[in-house]
């Protein structure tokens, strides 16, 4: 079974700072957290999961594949095509059905590990099913499934498997000027097992550990289908080809399909299926116009611009709460207290309440100096 607590999202920036949850983890980690060491010293990606308040490597052979009942905390270190410094992105990863004390953990644990790499790394919040194209971009397949550490995911033989449908979809990666380049990444994700879950724009798979159903939606991309395709082909040899496997259109009358996901039923539609998970709202850039104190105080934000957004705009004595429709940025700027680094992503939540975003939406942290292409393409100029 899953956890029986799920993340309050309202809750998931809040780095647990003075709280309850910070004596638990100072007691758990001590002084020093071992899994940091060495840590960003080289290019690359290097992901781990939250267990029972511990920070523990996550095997390189299943980066990209994550469980909803878990959290994780993602680490990308790169240079500039031009130099030899070395630059850094962490992000926290929440399962919709990790625990808040596990969601917390990831908040607190990513702040330390900013800290460990000189509090200059730009922070990120990503929510299962809301991921940020920069996130997505860091794999060539990503998975979420159902399950997590106290879940018991690991499954002894494709015999005694439990059965599951696979939504396949592959994300186009749009190129962000001066940095990211255009790129595709397929999407894994569990949905339940039911006809409701269907669209008729993309693929799916019913894994019946040794019977390997894929099902083709009417409008469905060529190309998609091929690496779906792609896709069950490996998971077939990861069962040593035990399995047995069929591939059906929307068009076929397939018993077999129908009856594995509990009955026939309508089809959505495309547009339905692709429904974008925010919808784009106005860019607006605030000033945090009072600072939360450690006890008490309202946070307040002041309008400083809409519509058309200037980083020009942005002050360096100051924090800033840039949206750009899809995605909170927090910007702490270099003359601004240093409690402020910690605090930032506190001030995002506070921002995303109070203007009624959507709680899922990638929040950002970003200090004044640091690189972040997505982050400087979002401005008008």
């Amino acid at each position: 079974m899953l956890k029986a607590r799920p993340i309050n999202l309202a809750e998931t920036n809040i780095a647990g700072l003075g709280t309850d949850l910070e004596k638990k983890l100072r007691l758990h980690a001590g002084d020093t957290e071992s899994a940091w060491t060495g840590a960003g010293t080289a290019p690359g990606i290097k992901v781990w999961r939250i267990e029972k308040f511990e920070v523990k490597d996550w095997p390189k052979s299943d980066y990209g594949k994550f469980f909803s009942g878990d959290s994780y905390i993602v680490l990308n270190t790169f240079k500039k095509p031009d130099g030899d410094k070395l630059y850094h992105d962490i992000h926290f990863w929440l399962g919709l059905e990790t625990s808040q004390d596990e969601a917390g953990t990831a908040a607190y644990k990513t702040v330390e590990l900013d800290d460990h790499l000189g509090t200059v790394p730009i922070q990120h919040r990503e929510i299962q099913s809301s991921e940020s194209p920069l996130f997505l971009s860091y794999f060539k397949q990503y998975s979420v499934q159902s399950g997590g550490i106290d879940s018991g995911f690991n499954h002894t033989s494709p015999e005694t498997y439990r059965p599951r449908l696979l939504h396949i979809r592959s994300v186009a990666i749009p190129a962000v000027k001066n940095g990211r380049k255009p790129s595709t990444t397929l999407t894994v994700r569990e949905v339940p097992l039911s006809h409701k879950s269907l669209n008729s724009g993309d693929v799916f798979v019913f894994d019946g550990g040794l019977e390997l159903i894929q099902w083709n939606g009417s409008k469905a991309s060529g190309s998609e289908k091929v690496k779906a395709a792609e896709f069950v082909r490996k998971v077939d040899d990861d069962r040593k080809g035990l399995a047995k496997v069929v591939v059906v259109e929307e068009s076929d009358d397939s018993t077999a399909f129908w009856n594995a996901i509990g009955g026939k039923g309508p089809i959505a539609s495309p547009e339905e299926g692709d429904a974008q998970t925010h919808a784009k709202a106005d860019k607006v850039l605030f000033r945090l116009a009072h600072r939360l104190s450690d006890n008490t105080g309202e946070l307040k934000f002041t309008e400083e611009a809409r519509g058309k957004v200037l980083k020009s705009q942005l002050d360096s004595k100051d924090v800033f709460v840039f949206d750009s429709g899809l995605e909170v940025f927090v910007w702490v700027g270099s003359e601004s207290a240093p409690e402020e680094r910690k605090r930032a992503m506190q001030y995002a939540l506070e921002y995303v309440k109070q203007h009624n975003r959507p709680l899922d939406i990638p929040v950002t942290r970003v200090v004044e100096g640091a690189v972040s292409a997505t982050f400087d393409a979002s401005f008008d100029a």
